[in-house]
């Protein structure tokens, strides 16, 4: 039976979020998954617009019940960080005991870009830990985003693609997902995916 693939990530907030769904969906295909990706089912109506996104979020909750596994894009959105939607996604699918797999189009790590939110001003206090200008201590794990993302997705034996796409390609640009549909078809579709390691991140 052809394994189900929850594709998550911040597409569907895209100008052509149709087409870059569409596009991510059939190469999943390719790959040999049956792609579950969010914008892809009817929505019920409802009264209001709380209501409305009350059902989304139903929506994709089936989804993800019924995906075999999660690819995330984590690549930062508005800001430093994954989107939030696509995070909580992450630790739905890690909560169900489900294979995990993410990639980023941004090279720069989780401390790196916390630095340049602070223009490089950083200092490290008494116990060796980095601090921005207003006292707030900066995570420095060599991880893509925060550790509970990160390293929730090692630690069950998945892996990290990281890419480096051009700025203005940052969620259009392919590749890294492309490698980490690889990936996660050697690992789901020839029942190789073990349950728990503690693998580096792929670059």
């Amino acid at each position: 039976m052809t394994k189900k693939i929850y594709l998550a990530g911040p597409e569907v907030f895209l100008p052509n979020a149709r087409e870059m769904l569409d596009l991510k969906a059939a190469l999943a295909r390719e790959a040999g998954f049956t792609p579950l990706s969010p914008g892809d089912l009817q929505i019920p109506p409802a009264d209001s617009r709380i209501g409305h996104g009350c059902n989304i979020n139903e929506v994709d909750e089936r989804m993800m019940l019924e995906a075999d596994a999660v690819i995330a894009n984590l690549t930062p959105f508005r800001g430093i960080a994954a989107d939030t939607g696509t995070s909580y996604e992450l630790g739905f699918m890690c909560a169900l005991g489900k294979p995990v797999f993410a990639y980023t189009n941004v090279a720069a790590n989780h401390f790196s870009r916390i630095k340049a939110h602070y223009n490089d001003v950083a200092t490290m206090d008494e116990m060796g830990r980095y601090r921005g200008p207003d006292g707030l201590s900066i995570e420095n794990f060599d991880m893509v985003d925060n550790l509970m993302l990160h390293g929730g997705i090692l630690r069950r034996g998945g892996v990290v693609i990281v890419g480096d796409a051009a700025e203005e390609a940052l969620y259009t640009d392919l590749e890294a997902y492309r490698r980490c549909l690889a990936v996660a078809a050697q690992r789901l579709l020839t029942e190789t995916y073990p349950e728990k390691t503690n693998v580096e991140a792929s670059s």
